[in-house]
């Protein structure tokens, strides 16, 4: 606009995962002016259509027409001389020629997991006392959002792992566990020591940020480590999860007559 802000509008939602924040920057880097410069518009069904928030897909979907808009703008503006009409100027982009094709690129982030339990063999209960995922997931555009996002996937890889579970009812065909008394999520206590780390990693196949998902890599490989570290210290390899002691009783029983 003419007062030298930017604006930039998507019916993306932000569910706490930072789009905002992200969009907010890629946005700015695009257009080579300050962060406060930009104020984003998100979660409205009369703003430019986007795809849901989920599959691992918010900032390389939005993220890419953002970008695509902001440097077509920064182009137009680059052409122009003289005052910005009252309105301001304006530029749109969608990303469906880029994606529309299949690419012969993997687009997708690796994670290592690791996990340190301890299994009480009379009660059958499980304690994780460290987690610690390694990632690849391309260019890290908010190294805070980012982390946040890792260490929140684990904690809830660790509650797919040990709590988590939903039974349903065979006479209304909805879940029975349909509250925070009946379905366990992991409370502060069983949340342990986490760290999440990632590796540098350039991808020129990817999109203009060179940005992959992040949002769910932190949850599918915790659960497996957690249960492959269970099996280390029990011998008891279980395939079904959660991993509650009702569970796993049983085989420690048998574990431990066949010692």
């Amino acid at each position: 606009g003419p007062d030298g802000r930017y604006t930039v509008r998507v019916d993306a939602t932000d569910i706490g995962t930072g789009a905002r924040t992200v969009l907010a920057q890629i946005a700015a880097e695009a257009l080579g002016v300050p962060l406060d410069a930009v104020r984003v518009e998100l979660g409205s069904s009369v703003l430019p259509d986007a795809p849901v928030a989920g599959g691992s897909s918010g900032t390389g979907s939005w993220g890419w027409a953002v970008h695509k808009a902001c440097t077509a703008l920064r182009e137009r503006l680059a052409d122009r001389s003289g005052a910005l009409p009252s309105e301001g100027v304006t530029a749109e982009a969608d990303t469906e020629e880029e994606t529309g094709g299949d690419s012969p690129y993997a687009r997708h982030a690796f994670g290592a997991h690791f996990a340190e339990v301890r299994v009480d063999t009379v009660t059958g209960e499980v304690r994780v006392s460290r987690l610690l995922g390694v990632y690849a997931a391309g260019r890290i555009l908010n190294s805070r959002t980012a982390r946040s996002q890792f260490i929140g996937g684990m904690t809830m890889g660790l509650g797919m792992a040990l709590t988590e579970h939903s039974t349903m009812d065979a006479a209304f065909g909805d879940y029975t566990e349909r509250d925070l008394a009946s379905y366990h999520v992991p409370a502060c206590a069983d949340v342990p020591a986490i760290q999440a780390h990632w590796v540098d990693e350039h991808d020129p196949h990817l999109n203009p940020m060179g940005s992959k998902g992040i949002g769910e890599i932190g949850i599918v490989g915790t659960a497996a480590a957690i249960a492959n570290a269970v099996h280390h210290a029990t011998g008891v390899r279980l395939r079904d999860l959660p991993l509650t002691p009702d569970r796993l009783l049983p085989h420690l029983s048998e574990a431990d007559r066949t010692r």
